[in-house]
């Protein structure tokens, strides 16, 4: 397993960064319930797992980042399952940060807005994607690199007073 091997290279567990999604937009009334078990599987069991064993290994001083989204604010028209599954995320996030008080471990997620990656872009006609360009203040798409900057804060020592918080990198949408 991936934390054996880190603990056995490294001689344990610093920092933690899950952010394995995935993305199925419908309706509610027309989603495939397999669709639906398919996202939970990889969106609340995925991260359910990789948090249980970041609890159990995390030293001290060390920091568990999840993903949420931007969307569980803005209560969009097809983004139903998609979202319950990353509300399910931040509920995790937060009772874990408390379940490990003492441990001086944070325990954060980064909830980023519409950013360009192929998860985001995979499906968007141009209009699409330039009408959800301008819906923040900043007037554009998230980065890969300020989602980044945001976790790799979250992970330093200087982000180390943030706990059991959902950041929303989103250019000021929500």
């Amino acid at each position: 397993m991936l934390f054996d091997t880190a603990e056995a290279e490294f001689g344990g567990v610093d920092v933690v960064v899950h952010a394995a999604g995935r993305m199925r937009l419908a309706p509610v009334a027309e989603l495939d319930l397999a669709e639906l078990d398919a996202l939970h599987r990889t969106n609340i069991r995925g991260t359910f797992v990789v948090a249980q064993q970041a609890a159990r290994r995390l030293r001290r001083g060390g920091a568990l980042i999840t993903f949420s989204t931007s969307v569980t604010g803005l209560a969009l028209p097809g983004y139903g399952a998609y979202s319950a599954s990353k509300g399910a995320v931040e509920a995790l996030t937060m009772i874990l940060a408390r379940e490990l008080r003492g441990r001086d471990v944070t325990v954060n997620a980064v909830a980023p807005g519409p950013t360009a990656t192929d998860l985001f872009l995979r499906g968007k006609d141009e209009e699409t994607v330039a009408r959800l360009a301008a819906q923040p203040p900043l007037e554009r798409l998230g980065t890969p690199d300020d989602i980044a900057e945001v976790v790799a804060f979250l992970a330093s020592p200087a982000g180390h007073w943030i706990n059991g918080q959902v950041v929303r990198a989103n250019g000021g949408i929500v």
